[in-house]
């Protein structure tokens, strides 16, 4: 049995998706942090990293704005992350 992404209405009302610029996390960058994974914030367009990574600045970023949804901004990876809702769905 497998669970089926579901797509919550944030998701559901992007329209146009913002892509990385740079594959850099500008805040790591700043405090000199490592990082795994990037995430593109989908209402503003900054790339932060993930929670795999010591800061996890894309989730401080969503508590910080209220920005809902962000996409990997990882190669070969083509999906959504809720932060309101939880949601998850591939595009």
């Amino acid at each position: 049995m497998s669970i089926e992404p579901i797509a919550c209405q944030h998701i559901l009302d992007i329209k146009e998706l913002k892509i990385a610029k740079e594959y850099v996390c500008e805040e790591c960058i700043q405090s000199g942090s490592p990082w795994l994974h990037l995430r593109t914030c989908q209402t503003c367009g900054v790339t932060l990293c993930c929670d795999s990574s010591p800061n996890k600045h894309a989730t401080k970023h969503f508590h910080r704005t209220g920005h809902p949804v962000v996409i990997s901004a990882e190669p070969g990876e083509q999906w959504f992350w809720c932060y309101t809702d939880s949601s998850f769905a591939e595009y």
